[in-house]
């Protein structure tokens, strides 16, 4: 899907920074193998296998699927320091990523808007 493709709510999310309402992604529920790749460029962002259901209401995972197609960058937007998640080969927003799991794990808090899952 080229940029130009996208809705208007993916374009609010993926190019203002916006977010989706919670608890209304597409694939918050998804129990599917596969994987979730940027509904921008097609980029592979994360596997059904690092997802988790993490009571938040939207999308989790516990890693990317590949380092090298996400970048992290400090977000200090209202009035916070959050990390943001994008898409490093089309530069969309794609969530944030969190320090709140137990053992020091990441929570990748990703919109649905942003992702195309490709299904195994």
């Amino acid at each position: 899907m080229e940029k130009k493709d996208l809705t208007p709510e993916q374009k609010r999310v993926m190019w203002e920074g916006g977010t989706e309402a919670p608890f209304s992604g597409k694939y918050l529920d998804n129990k599917k193998a596969g994987g979730y790749h940027c509904a921008a460029c097609g980029a592979m962002l994360f596997s059904s296998s690092a997802k988790f259901d993490s009571g938040t209401g939207w999308p989790s995972f516990t890693e990317p699927a590949n380092l090298a197609n996400v970048e992290l960058k400090t977000d200090s937007s209202h009035g916070m320091e959050r990390t943001e998640v994008t898409c490093k080969n089309c530069g969309a927003h794609l969530g944030h990523v969190f320090n709140d799991q137990p053992n020091n794990g990441q929570r990748y808090c990703i919109n649905s808007v942003c992702l195309d899952f490709k299904e195994k």
